[in-house]
């Protein structure tokens, strides 16, 4: 079983390094990397394409400018599933999501169809953000399961692995958002077309180096973006 880990990239150039070796320790050969970089000018896409030169499991897709987080995975998506791989993740680039969490996530998908690496499935599992941030985050989860009745602890995690049927099955040109919106509304399709979702509990540490790309934009997109989808389940009578 072939598995893609699709991992976004904006002024990582600190993090690359570190990031590939601490993956490639943990995982098989059956598992690859892309970088979707959105032309990052501390040369993170320069400093992947030296590992590149000498590890056939590196691959880039370089975007012309900043396009934002869910149109760089959307891109790794579709990459993925033309390449046939039988597993997609989501990572991000900043150490955030502990490598050594892969192995577990991958041993769930036999079972399941959608395994999300959860902060909050046995409490608060985070570290070293403000409280301010996590109370935020907290609250957004609230948020958007009371709204939607998403059956998740963890509605805006970015750390997960699908089957590629469950995207290939997601109308991927059709999700509009960025962020923390993105996240939820994948998680909010799989969960309506009645895919096998497992939340899994990681520990979340934030980023040591490079600067988090969380915006007010990116906030209140993901606040009235739960209710443009129970709408459309309540009165556009979507097909999910």
């Amino acid at each position: 079983m072939k598995t893609l880990i699709v991992i976004p990239t904006y002024n990582e150039v600190t993090n690359i390094e570190n990031l590939i070796a601490n993956i490639f320790q943990v995982t098989s050969d059956n598992v690859d990397l892309l970088f979707v970089d959105d032309n990052s000018p501390d040369g993170t896409a320069e400093e992947i394409k030296k590992v590149m030169a000498t590890n056939e499991r590196v691959h880039i897709l370089e975007r012309s400018r900043k396009m934002g987080l869910g149109t760089a995975y959307v891109a790794g998506f579709k990459y993925a599933i033309n390449k046939k791989y039988d597993f997609i993740f989501e990572m991000d680039a900043d150490l955030s999501h502990n490598p050594a969490d892969v192995p577990r996530i991958l041993k769930a998908m036999d079972n399941f169809d959608l395994v999300i690496g959860s902060r909050y499935l046995t409490g608060v599992n985070v570290i070293n953000w403000p409280l301010s941030r996590l109370i935020l985050s907290l609250w957004a989860n609230w948020y958007t399961r009371t709204i939607t009745g998403l059956p998740l602890q963890d509605c805006t995690a970015g750390f997960k692995c699908f089957r590629r049927e469950v995207l290939e099955n997601i109308d991927l040109d059709n999700i509009r958002s960025d962020g923390y919106s993105f996240q939820i509304e994948l998680h909010w399709f799989a969960w309506k077309k009645k895919y096998r979702i497992k939340e899994l509990p990681i520990i979340f540490t934030d980023r040591e180096s490079g600067s988090s790309k969380m915006s007010r934009k990116v906030m209140i997109e993901a606040a009235f973006m739960v209710w443009r989808l129970k709408f459309n389940e309540l009165f556009a009578k979507h097909k999910y």
